[in-house]
């Protein structure tokens, strides 16, 4: 019995221990270069182990009815998935990470904080998922939704109603790359007493930090750069207010919709190797951006860091960089599109994005398949578009495989 409580207070101390290591991280400001390898924990105090334990346990022996390390079933709380969850805390500048088994997970769970009848503000341009599951699955519970360009003057207050209760936000778009004001939107939307989420899964929280911009709820499909070794699924939401935090627990225990362990385990792993393989992403997209936008098999590139694009000056100010995604529209029509993807080969013509290695793929046909089409042509979703998720590989290897694809479709 006493051997029993020693554990269950040695327990206690190891995990407050790693917890106000955390927050002193904080304390400290340090750079996001040194924050992502040190987020979430900062060494076991029990034995010195420099990386969390994998606690592939479903439940957790009690001293007594009620008496307890805080751990009593891992839907609730698993070891491994509180130090995923405190990295992305501290990675977003918020004060409360929930994490998910997929991003949309944890898109469903923010909108479950919703109540029948309640209105939801979107851009227009996002995840082929999101649209699936706000129009397909919510919009059956009472929900509404209103898709508009955000980008537009006035279009966010012409698509509000009274009864207009959130602001969704994707900053870039998926795939069209478009940018949003998300400081002046978030002003907006409060004034309205709208929350505010950001989808930041395209940027990372080392290129952007909604939170620090307005947004109240920041969310990631994890499976993307926090991961970035295509090895896992996941999700997460971050926020700093109290009520959303509380909420969106409840949700996660409730309807369990949570990562296991080793998943968790996974993505941290590679969010400490985040700042490098982002400095990357960008570098290399920003070249084949330009190698691109010169190249006379292509009608119009996209990406936020060039010169060309709508809201460059908005990206400068608003982002550390323009991340790794690249759309663009060639000549010719949809069999020109195949011919080019089936071409490529260093490129993986696969849906996803954010690995280390490269992919390529055709919105129209693949990630957002679910839109109708009339929809997607409003969107400009062409037949031959194309998006591009560059990898780390070396840049040139990256250009000329392109080019030599290009060749071959025509």
């Amino acid at each position: 019995m006493i051997f029993r409580r020693l554990r269950i207070f040695l327990t206690e101390i190891a995990f407050e221990a790693m917890r106000w290591n955390v927050t002193e991280n904080k304390k400290n400001s340090q750079r996001l270069n040194t924050r992502s390898v040190h987020a979430g924990f900062s060494g076991d105090p029990g034995t010195g182990a420099l990386n969390p334990p994998v606690f592939l346990t479903s439940t957790y022996a009690q001293e007594s009815p009620g008496v307890h390390t805080g751990f009593v079933y891992a839907r609730t709380r698993n070891p491994t998935r509180d130090a995923l969850e405190a990295a992305m805390a501290e990675l977003e500048g918020g004060t409360d990470g929930i994490a998910y088994g997929s991003g949309s997970a944890a898109t469903a769970s923010i909108i479950q904080l919703l109540d029948a009848g309640d209105h939801v503000v979107s851009f227009d341009d996002v995840y082929g998922g999101t649209r699936r599951v706000f129009e397909k699955v919510f919009a059956r519970q009472g929900l509404s939704f209103s898709f508009t360009d955000l980008t537009v003057p006035g279009a966010f207050e012409a698509a509000c109603r009274p009864e207009s209760r959130l602001l969704w936000i994707e900053s870039p778009t998926n795939p069209m790359l478009k940018m949003a004001d998300i400081a002046d939107l978030s002003r907006r939307a409060h004034a309205r007493n709208m929350w505010v989420v950001v989808d930041n899964t395209f940027l990372s929280p080392y290129l952007q930090n909604p939170l620090a911009l307005g947004a109240d709820l920041v969310v990631h499909s994890t499976t993307k750069y926090l991961n970035g070794h295509s090895d896992t699924v996941g999700g997460a939401v971050v926020t700093s207010v109290p009520e959303l935090a509380e909420s969106l627990r409840f949700l996660q225990n409730s309807v369990g919709s949570i990562p296991g362990p080793m998943d968790c385990y996974l993505c941290h792993r590679g969010i400490k190797t985040l700042a490098v393989r982002m400095e990357r992403h960008c570098s290399n997209a920003l070249e084949i951006a330009r190698f691109l936008e010169t190249h006379p098999r292509i009608q119009r590139t996209r990406y936020p860091f060039l010169k060309s694009h709508p809201q460059h000056q908005l990206a400068l100010t608003q982002t550390r960089g323009g991340g790794g995604i690249v759309t663009f529209e060639m000549n010719g029509n949809l069999e020109n599109a195949r011919r080019f993807l089936e071409s490529v080969r260093i490129f993986a013509l696969a849906e996803s994005l954010g690995g280390v290695e490269s992919l390529i793929e055709h919105p129209a046909i693949m990630t957002h398949a679910s839109v109708p089409q009339k929809v997607r042509e409003e969107l400009g979703l062409s037949d031959t578009l194309v998006r591009l998720s560059v990898g780390i590989e070396d840049v040139e290897d990256l250009k000329e495989d392109l080019a030599q694809a290009l060749e071959a479709a025509y």
